[in-house]
């Protein structure tokens, strides 16, 4: 924290089944109020493994099926270049080469709609990831389609009150507001996400590190015979833990990255590195990931959170650092990696 001058952080871990909460310096530097397990920060793309267990609820329900092509939700996208991906390949990053970012230029629906008809690939899809917002976006975005209802209204009424996540939202209601951190930018200002083309999809989830720890035991206890969860809704959880992508030192799931365990930091820093995220990357479909042990990550930056979110599933174990600032990912990488030893 105080080498890249983070204001607060939240961090919770688990081990079998039982929650630790460990917070750290202030919400606001304004107001000065202490972080605790029960303020609110911005996930970023954290919020893509909501995206994921979404689209894989819609298929639970028999809504839709990952082989499916954009073009069966969105007409208007039929025989274009992206309707030769599927929705596994959406969700994977893999269709083709779609950017990083949402272009400037799409605002709203009719802009997505003809970018994505004029859009043209770099690559077969299945072939490369690129690891992409408007990718994990149109993904979402179809998922909602499936189920006829806005995103954002099909998780907040329907998918995140299934996981008993009561204090995660993806617009914070003013009831909730008290509790919302502020992050901090380059310049040590004050901001807060701002409204864009597939926020909500791909980084748009606010959340507390009780609720997030809580996220991480589901996750833990999806496959686990007795689990709590509504049965769609345990299949969309344990939906997420498989890995279809070899994409170098790690495996590319379903908003989840995952990696054989026990894992070395070397690899684990290779696996969230700038050549994955801003890189197209060579891939291999695997028929099936193997059955040991796996490590599943996920981070999560906006201009000014930053998240790092960790768990295995056999030894039970999981870690979650909420910071309201976008601090090196490497560094979280380092951070949550110590404490899981510690854990272990």
């Amino acid at each position: 924290m105080a080498e890249h001058r983070v204001p607060g952080m939240a961090v919770a871990v688990t081990i079998n089944g039982q929650a630790y909460f460990f917070n750290y310096g202030v919400a606001a530097r304004e107001t000065r109020v202490p972080v605790s397990e029960t303020t609110l920060f911005e996930l970023g793309s954290v919020s893509k493994t909501f995206t994921a267990t979404l689209a894989l609820y819609a298929q639970a329900l028999g809504q839709l099926s990952l082989t499916d092509h954009p073009g069966k939700y969105m007409p208007q996208l039929a025989g274009s270049a992206i309707d030769k991906a599927t929705l596994l390949h959406l969700g994977t990053y893999t269709a083709g080469g779609l950017p990083l970012q949402v272009p400037d230029a799409v605002t709203d629906e009719p802009s997505m709609v003809r970018y994505f008809q004029d859009w043209q690939p770099a690559a077969e899809p299945g072939t490369q990831r690129q690891y992409s917002n408007p990718s994990i976006g149109l993904f979402g975005y179809l998922a909602s389609l499936a189920l006829h209802r806005g995103f954002a209204d099909v998780v907040e009424t329907d998918l995140l009150p299934k996981l008993g996540l009561a204090h995660t939202y993806v617009r914070v209601p003013e009831s909730a507001m008290a509790n919302y951190a502020w992050g901090y930018d380059k310049e040590n200002k004050p901001v807060r996400v701002t409204p864009g083309m597939f926020d909500v999809e791909a980084y748009g989830v606010k959340s507390t590190a009780a609720d997030m720890i809580r996220y991480v035991q589901i996750n833990i206890d999806a496959s686990v015979a007795g689990s709590s969860l509504e049965e769609p809704v345990r299949q969309a959880v344990e939906g997420t833990h498989r890995g279809y992508f070899a994409v170098g030192a790690m495996v590319q799931g379903l908003g989840w990255e995952q990696y054989p365990y026990p894992v070395s930091l070397e690899r684990l820093l290779e696996g969230n590195s700038e050549q994955i995220i801003f890189e197209p990357n060579p891939v291999k479909r695997l028929a099936a990931t193997d059955s040991g042990p796996h490590l599943f990550d996920k981070t999560g930056s906006t201009n000014g959170f930053g998240a790092y979110v960790a768990f295995v599933l056999q030894r039970r174990i999981g870690v979650v650092l909420l910071a309201n600032r976008s601090y090196p990912i490497a560094d979280r990488v380092r951070a949550a990696a110590a404490i899981l030893d510690v854990l272990e």
